[in-house]
This record gives structure tokens, C-alpha cells and sequence, in this order.
């Protein structure tokens, strides 16, 4: 006998077949038990019916406890009544391990309660496609960077400096020395791209933000990419391609988790349109302020600015060249004007903000050497990052792109905790 997978049940229609899993829920009339069956790859129904397998396995079947484990054998038959479109005529069940007093039940429970129980609430049924879709960005991350032929470079988790903000970084104890949780491994991609023309990383960063909105986490993961003689107009057309081709493969793959969480496809599908609309900081201050909020130019956007933008387009849109003064030291001044930096973020739609953020960096030894100076950073730490410049420096530009908010997004999720499988915030530590 066949032992298959729920999400292959569409290529055993009227095959016996083996399957493991776990009880998510079950209810019967008396003499029908509907079994709600998951085993990591989808959820469908078991239908048990008493006249069928006889009193012993169907009295089994209806005081089958919540999450216990177990062992079944039966027949795919199509269901057209759910969206899924099969299930299974249930013929045996071998129970595995039991379960009893499953806390998490077919009830409300609150944010606090559920995030305590996090190890478990993975298994439900919104949280199980949220991770399939995570799974599949992180999928198509590698295929596209692959595509476009950059090279994986690992950069340090432990590092010695900051790559941007210092007040932003976790200090721990090195031997003998101080050290920092990575927030970025963009520094060390700048080298990486001396050496390999374009690279891309894919690892943890951390920040020390004392934040607790929807949109942050302490520690999250981040794509990054760098590119050798690279301009900015250039590395937007990258960043853009590589948001259409996630949205894309989640379109093309996970048709399951989107009716789960019964994202919109369309709205997706509007996403995957290049180009993405560019407007200046200027222009988006400009648009702010003739609608009545109180933002004045030089100061950075928060949520409501961001999502006020992002709702006047049908796509992710670019806010380019930002004021120097609220951006990092290694950011290019724009060459006609000095009070502001080629830079942009990607704001998704739909309220979920940044997504992407990136730059031109500056090449120019000296300028850099004095911009690491006026933002009050110990000059010795960054000699090697110097050297980059020291060497046959060439136009660099790059971009960061954090996983979860964009997961966040493209899921619809209403908190960007809910996007990896266990969150890190500044009152969570645990599980």
C-alpha cells in the first residue's frame, strides 16, 4: 500500500493508501466521524463511517483525543464541497502517541497565551501555511540569486563594529574584548563584491530597537545583495525583480496556503508588474504635507506616512534619495546636491511598510574616511572596510531585504511575529 502525503491526495483518487499524521479536530453525527487530519504538508478530512469498519474502529475513531498521532489507511475519494477538493474514507487507524489536554482548542485564545505556546500553535492550520509560504520565498531567494549568477557570502554573526546605528547593536563579551550580534552584513558583502562582482547573503541580524510595533522583531533574517560597478538605477531594477519573483513563485507554488489564508491573488498578481512607480522624498514629503500631516522635510516616515504613500499605488513603490542626516555614513551623496544620499525603500502596499531597504555606497576613500569620523565611530575598527576603497574601488551599490516583513506581506498577516516560526521580541524570549 501507497503511504502518500495529504497535499499528493489530488494523484490517488480511488487508491487505497497509507497515511501519518496528527488529529487537529474531529466531530461526528453518530454515525459519521468527520476526522480533521493534518501531517505537515496540508490539512483534509477523514471520514469514518460506522457501518463500514464496524463499532470497535468507529467507537476508536470518535474518542480520538486532539493532536494524538496516529496511523491510517482508506480510500481518496474527491470532495468537492471543501476547497481543498479531497479526503479520505477512513478503513483502519493505528493511534502512534497519545494526546491529552492539548491546550490550544477550536476556541479564541489570546495573543499572550498563543505566543507562550508558540511550539504549538505552529501546528494549526493559518500559522502551517504561513511557514509553507515562508518556506517557498526562502526557495525561490536562492533560485533567483542563482539566476542571476551572484555568490553566497556568509558574513560574521559576531562582529567588531556597527554597520549602522550603534545604539541599535547587542554587546556581548568576547575573550577579552568587546563584541556585537550582527546587524548587517553589508560591510563585509562590500568586500565580498570586490572579490566576486555581485554576492548575496541569507542569515540572522539582530537589533537592540526598543520597538513593539507590528513591523519589528529583535532578531530577524535578511537578504542582502552587493553589486561591483553598480549604480543605483541599476540596483533598484535588481531589487525590484527579485520582489516580483517572490510574489511570482508563492503564486506559482503555494495555491494551498493562499486558500488557506484566503489571500487575494489578484492583489498578488498586481505586485509581480515592473516596473515599481519611484518617487523622490521630496515628492513624498510634498504629498504628506497637502494631505494634512504634520511631517516636515529632513525628519524620516513612521507607519501612517509610509502607508498613506504606499496606498496612493497598485504596487510596492521606491521613495528615493532621502536626507543625508537620517541615513548611514556609507551612503553616496547625490552628486548635485549635498543634503541628500542615493538611497531608496521599498514600501509594500496594503500597510506593511519597509520592505527593502538600499544605496549607492560611497567609493571615495577620503569622503568615507571623514563620514565614519562626523558620525562619531572609532575610525581604527573600520580599517579593513577602508582598504576596500584603498584598493581598486569601483561603483558599489546595494540592498537589504528583511524576511519576515516581507513574508508579513505577501501572507497577509497582521503581525510580523506570526512570519517566523519563533519570534524574538524585546518582552519574548521564549519559547
Amino acid at each position: 500500500m501507497k503511504e502518500i502525503s495529504i497535499i499528493d491526495s489530488k494523484n490517488y483518487v480511488g487508491e487505497q493508501v497509507l497515511l501519518n499524521g496528527w488529529i487537529a479536530n474531529k466531530r461526528s453525527s453518530g454515525k459519521i466521524a468527520f476526522l480533521e487530519l493534518r501531517d505537515g504538508t496540508a490539512f483534509f478530512q477523514g471520514v469514518v463511517i460506522k457501518s463500514e469498519v464496524g463499532e470497535k474502529l468507529f467507537d476508536l475513531a470518535t474518542h480520538l483525543s486532539q493532536e494524538t498521532s496516529v496511523k491510517i489507511q482508506g480510500t481518496i475519494q474527491e470532495d468537492a464541497r471543501s476547497k481543498f477538493g479531497y479526503e479520505i474514507h477512513v478503513e483502519s487507524i493505528e493511534v502512534v502517541g497519545e494526546s491529552e489536554d492539548y491546550p490550544i482548542t477550536p476556541k479564541d485564545h489570546g495573543t499572550n497565551f498563543l505566543m507562550d505556546n508558540r511550539h504549538l500553535w505552529l501546528r494549526s492550520s493559518k500559522q502551517h501555511a504561513s511557514m509553507l509560504i515562508r518556506n517557498e520565498m526562502i526557495r525561490a531567494t536562492y533560485e533567483f540569486f542563482n539566476k542571476e549568477n551572484f555568490i553566497k557570502i556568509d558574513p560574521p554573526i559576531l562582529t567588531g563594529n556597527a554597520a549602522e546605528n550603534t545604539t541599535d547593536l547587542f554587546h556581548i563579551d568576547y575573550f577579552e574584548d568587546d563584541a556585537f550580534l550582527s546587524q548587517s552584513g553589508q560591510l563585509y558583502l562590500e568586500a565580498g563584491a570586490m572579490a566576486f562582482d555581485k554576492v548575496f547573503s541569507f542569515g540572522p541580524t539582530f537589533r537592540a530597537e526598543k520597538s513593539s510595533t507590528r513591523r519589528h522583531l529583535t532578531e530577524f533574517w535578511m537578504i542582502e545583495g552587493e553589486m561591483a560597478f553598480m549604480h543605483q538605477d541599476d540596483s533598484l531594477e535588481i531589487q525590484e525583480q527579485y520582489v516580483a519573483y517572490l510574489v511570482q513563485s508563492v503564486l506559482d507554488n503555494c495555491d494551498y496556503a493562499l486558500d488557506v489564508l484566503e489571500r487575494d491573488r489578484e492583489l498578488l498578481e498586481q505586485y509581480t508588474k515592473l516596473p515599481y512607480p519611484r518617487i523622490s522624498y521630496d515628492e513624498a514629503v510634498e504629498m504628506l504635507q497637502k494631505n494634512d500631516f504634520d511631517v516636515e522635510w529632513g525628519v524620516d516616515f513612521g507607519s501612517p506616512e509610509e502607508t498613506f504613500i504606499a496606498n496612493q499605488f497598485d504596487q510596492p513603490v521606491f521613495i528615493v534619495n532621502y536626507p543625508k542626516a537620517i541615513k548611514p555614513f556609507y551612503m553616496k551623496k547625490h552628486p548635485e546636491r549635498d543634503d541628500i544620499v542615493l538611497c531608496a525603500d521599498l514600501i509594500a502596499p496594503e500597510g506593511y511598510g519597509e520592505v527593502i531597504g538600499g544605496s549607492e555606497r560611497e567609493v571615495d576613500y577620503e569622503t568615507l574616511k571623514q563620514q565614519i569620523v562626523d558620525f562619531g565611530l572609532d575610525l581604527e575598527d573600520y580599517q579593513w572596510y577602508l582598504d576596500t576603497r584603498r584598493y581598486g574601488a569601483v561603483p558599489l551599490s546595494g540592498f537589504g531585504l528583511g524576511l519576515e516583513r516581507a513574508v508579513a506581506w505577501i501572507t497577509g498577516s497582521k503581525h510580523i511575529r506570526e512570519s517566523i516560526p519563533f519570534p524574538r521580541l524585546i518582552n519574548r524570549l521564549t519559547p
